[in-house]
């Protein structure tokens, strides 16, 4: 290595410059990852905490309900008069089991309303109960019960005609509403399977869960049944506390590690957890990673050729004086160089060409030789330049703008690289539809960022014609004539609209414009001009685009495919022709 770099100052050039850009370039990539795959985590917690507030709201809504419908059925006067009577009234008893039917019955989420005599009547239900759970939680919690005008319970079963349900409660006692005689005690259960549907519907991520927790960190829905009216802790130990509001947590490690996001339930303290797989972070960080790998390979690439390119540039007369000078031999005629830089290179090139005086007389036509051989080669190269070129520089422009995160930039250079490419085609004269409205499409882009809020084009194409063949480039040029001759002369944004439809075996197009028109005599002057068929006194030179629009249609489908044109002074321009359908190109 010290030998190859001691044999040559380009080379130790070359490495220097490498380093000094590939190190920095590193660098930038690295950084650009760290920031990438945090906005990517942020951006998912960010997602995960609106959607569990998003299932808070719902779940508020459901609460709020039960507890203004509680304080609506105890208020009822029929409810008030079955418990306060001396004697069981059975017309008041199936007049009541009807309203809390009918109560209930459009609210899926009530499994079923409650309520009990203190006078030991039967007890009013929308539903048959067979067994419950409730008497029980209530003895084991009668001092919170007691003491509360109302009162959420834990998770408990009940079993009715409908077959055995999980069920949270809201209970509370009935009073007489004239001298608040205890009358009885009211219980609306919500069904834990409707809850968990909100929670599986709420559109949190697939490989998650979103877990309901009590005030008690019991688990009341979600996640698997066996989870159920549980403490969290279990299934999950060493979860951490949750002490705020609304937090974020991480719990375990390795292929297992989740992150956590809670949100707490301001009404009644109850807790939504949502648990997201970290693997999806590192599938999504996998992406970005390959992103950022391919952007800075590209870059140092691009990076690598152009050193190795100016280093060659510098350094060639270097190179070739070196080498004739190994070789010079005094007794014939010294060769000079062309002096083009002041700097060091320049200084020994003008020194080394004073050696030259015995062939001064031919260093004027040998400059001159050089010359004219220098500048026959630049013609040659630039008549041998490729298109791919020119893709390849836009395509670079289009990752640095990324790069700087000019959007803007990347997306006018991206449309004009297309547009370019679309235009050459390999030489080929037809194209499916779908690529000439691209095209154009490309074009008014590109006119957009250069005139904004000056027009808007619309379109509207018959997804029928989409992979019709068609002449390329006839739309570009009549929406450029649009432009150019209507809207910008124009004191205010214009439209352009581009119709397509397919009537039986033709396609019809139409490009029409809110432009300032054209005048009546002009217009007879545009159609005449075109209506030339070559014959007689040729016609005045009319709008490039539109004769040679309307030149390779006649060409290529007969005299029915001409343009036809109509305006209106003021009003705009409307242009249009219709073509036969393809099965190939002609």
């Amino acid at each position: 290595m010290k030998r190859w770099l001691s044999k040559s100052l380009k080379h130790k050039l070359s490495l220097l410059l490498l380093i000094a850009i590939v190190l920095p370039l590193l660098a930038t990539g690295a950084v650009s990852y760290k920031i990438a795959t945090s906005a990517t985590e942020e951006k998912a917690k960010q997602s995960g905490m609106n959607t569990l507030r998003q299932i808070a709201d719902k779940l508020e809504f459901v609460i709020q309900d039960v507890e203004n419908m509680s304080l609506f059925i105890i208020g009822q006067r029929e409810v008030q008069a079955y418990l306060d009577n001396d004697r069981e009234d059975v017309a008041r008893y199936t007049l009541n089991v009807g309203f809390l039917t009918n109560l209930a019955f459009s609210k899926k989420y009530i499994s079923n309303i409650t309520i009990n005599s203190v006078n030991g009547y039967p007890p009013l239900s929308n539903t048959t109960v067979l067994y419950s759970g409730l008497p029980d939680v209530l003895r084991k919690n009668e001092e919170i019960y007691r003491n509360s005008t109302k009162w959420w319970t834990p998770l408990y079963e009940n079993q009715t005609t409908e077959g055995l349900k999980k069920v949270v409660s809201l209970v509370r006692p009935i009073r007489n509403v004239n001298n608040f005689k205890p009358l009885g005690e009211l219980s609306i259960s919500l069904d834990e399977a409707e809850i968990a549907r909100y929670l599986k519907e709420s559109g949190w991520e697939a490989k998650g869960f979103v877990l309901l927790l009590d005030a008690n960190n019991r688990i009341l829905s979600g996640g698997e049944s066996a989870w159920l009216n549980r403490p969290v802790s279990e299934p999950f130990p060493d979860i951490g506390p949750m002490a705020e509001a609304s937090g974020v947590l991480n719990y375990g490690h390795g292929d297992g590690q989740k992150t956590i996001l809670y949100y707490t339930l301001p009404s009644l303290n109850w807790k939504l957890v949502g648990f997201i797989p970290t693997q999806i972070y590192t599938a999504q960080n996998v992406y970005v990673l390959t992103v950022t790998a391919v952007a800075v390979g590209i870059s140092l690439l691009l990076a690598a050729g152009l050193v190795l390119y100016f280093i060659q540039w510098v350094t060639r007369p270097l190179t070739r004086m070196t080498q004739t000078m190994k070789d010079i031999n005094p007794d014939e005629p010294i060769p000079t160089y062309e002096v083009k830089s002041s700097d060091e290179v320049g200084l020994l090139l003008h020194s080394y060409n004073k050696l030259s005086d015995r062939i001064q007389r031919l260093k004027e036509q040998v400059q001159l030789n050089e010359a004219k051989k220098k500048e026959a080669d630049i013609l040659a190269l630039q008549a041998q330049i490729n298109p791919h070129f020119l893709y390849n520089t836009l395509s670079s422009i289009h990752w640095m703008a990324l790069m700087n995160q000019d959007r803007q930039i990347a997306e006018m250079v991206g449309a004009l690289s297309d547009f370019l490419r679309f235009s050459l085609n390999k030489g080929e004269e037809f194209c499916p539809v779908q690529q000439e409205i691209a095209h154009a499409q490309n074009y008014a882009y590109v006119q957009s960022i250069r005139f904004p809020g000056q027009f808007e084009m619309e379109v509207y194409i018959d997804p029928a014609m989409l992979q019709q063949p068609m002449l390329k480039l006839l739309l570009q040029p009549l929406i450029e004539n649009s432009l150019i001759h209507g809207i910008q002369k124009k004191q205010e944004p214009g439209f352009v609209y581009v119709h397509g439809e397919l009537s039986g075996a033709r396609m019809k197009f139409v490009v029409e414009d809110t432009g300032i028109g054209i005048e009546a005599d002009k217009l007879r002057e545009i159609r005449r001009q075109l209506a030339w068929t070559g014959n007689g006194a040729p016609a005045a030179k009319t709008s490039y685009g539109l004769r040679n629009v309307h030149q390779r249609l006649l060409l290529h489908y007969g005299s029915e495919a001409g343009l036809t044109i109509d305006s209106e002074p003021g009003k705009g321009t409307r242009v249009s022709f219709s073509i036969p359908v393809l099965e190939e190109p002609a």
